[in-house]
C-alpha cells in the first residue's frame, strides 16, 4: 500500500504577495500594450510583446503550479492584502479575455489575407497555364501580324 507523501507547505509572506502583484500588474501592462497594437489590426505574430508576455506568463504559470502542487500557499492573513491579490488576478483575467478576442480577430484577419494572396495567385496561374480546369490542354488563339516578311 502506497503512503502520501505530504510536501510541507509554506505560506506567502507579505512581501511573495507583494512580489507575485507586482508580477500581475506587470503582466496586465504587457496585455493591455498588445492589445492596443491588436486593435490597430496589426498580425498577432508581429506583437512586439509576446516575449515579455510569455516570460511573464512563465514565471506565473509556475507560481500557480507551486500552489497547486501545495508546495506554496497564498494563505495571506491580511484581508486587505488578500482583496488586492484577488483584484489583481481578476483584473489579469480581464485582460487575458480580451486579449483572446483580439488574437482571436487578428488571426482571422491574417488568414483573409493570406487567402485573397493566395486566390490572387491562383488567378494569375489560370490565366498564364496552358492547361483548362479538365486538365487538358487549352488551345490559345495566337495573334499573326500581316505584315510577316519571310
Amino acid at each position: 500500500m502506497r503512503q502520501k507523501v505530504e510536501v510541507p507547505q509554506t505560506a506567502a509572506s507579505e512581501d511573495e504577495v507583494r512580489a507575485l502583484i507586482a508580477l500581475i500588474d506587470e503582466l496586465i501592462a504587457v496585455v493591455a500594450e498588445e492589445n492596443v497594437e491588436l486593435a490597430k489590426g496589426l498580425p498577432a505574430s508581429r506583437s512586439k510583446q509576446l516575449d515579455d508576455k510569455n516570460r511573464l506568463a512563465g514565471i506565473f504559470e509556475q507560481r500557480v503550479a507551486e500552489c497547486a502542487a501545495r508546495t506554496a500557499a497564498l494563505d495571506v492573513k491580511d484581508r486587505v492584502l488578500r482583496e488586492q491579490l484577488l483584484e489583481h488576478i481578476l483584473n489579469l483575467r480581464f485582460a487575458m479575455d480580451e486579449n483572446l478576442v483580439r488574437l482571436r480577430a487578428a488571426i482571422e484577419a491574417s488568414n483573409r489575407r493570406i487567402e485573397a494572396v493566395m486566390q490572387a495567385i491562383r488567378e494569375q496561374i489560370a490565366n498564364v497555364s496552358p492547361y483548362g480546369a479538365s486538365g487538358r490542354r487549352t488551345v490559345r488563339a495566337t495573334s499573326c501580324g500581316t505584315n510577316v516578311r519571310a
